[in-house]
């Protein structure tokens, strides 16, 4: 009967054994999925602090492009006024002089040196005046139609001038363009 119990405690002792055994296991699995949980949560944690920066960084970005812009736009603003101060400079001294003397000479030369110093600023801004024999509805308005000799689509007279910058269309040349009359005249026969 020794024997029966004492192989009944024994095996009571690999069963409590073998169930520390599994209990001790489980505590340890438990230990390290709770290490895994902090450390993700530290990275979570890290991850959420990166992303607060770059916010930051970024707002503080925009907000400096912003102002360079506008700095830019104003320095833009102030290089073209100095020169249309200049402009005005030389149109004051031409009308001091229109009001001075009778020289319709003097009245002339100062005009075209103000003709001069805007055709200057003009090209200086790689401002180009268009140039079309032709009428081209891209780069041309039609204001009027005459009936000529001339073939359709020319270009008899430009009103206003257009103009491009650096290839762009800034403003559309105003013209007056030919329409032919031969057609008319053929049907008359």
């Amino acid at each position: 009967m020794e024997n029966k119990e004492q192989k009944i405690i024994n095996e009571q002792k690999m069963h409590n054994c073998d169930c520390n055994k599994a209990r001790d296991e489980k505590i340890s699995e438990l230990e390290i999925l709770k290490q895994s949980i902090e450390e993700k949560e530290k990275q979570v944690q890290d991850y959420y602090d990166q992303i607060l920066r770059l916010k930051a960084d970024f707002e503080n970005y925009r907000r400096r492009s912003e102002k360079e812009k506008k700095d830019y736009l104003e320095w833009g603003k102030e290089k073209i006024l100095l020169k249309q101060i200049g402009i005005n400079d030389v149109l004051q001294q031409a009308l001091k002089s229109a009001k001075s003397g009778n020289n319709v000479e003097s009245i002339v030369l100062g005009l075209e040196m103000i003709s001069k110093e805007f055709s200057k600023m003009l090209e200086e801004e790689d401002v180009e005046e268009i140039q079309c024999e032709n009428f081209d509805p891209n780069i041309c308005e039609a204001l009027d139609y005459a009936e000529s000799e001339e073939e359709d689509g020319k270009i008899l007279e430009v009103y206003q001038k257009g103009y491009k910058m650096n290839g762009k269309l800034v403003r559309a040349a105003k013209v007056k363009v030919a329409k032919n009359n031969k057609d008319k005249m053929d049907d008359k026969k």
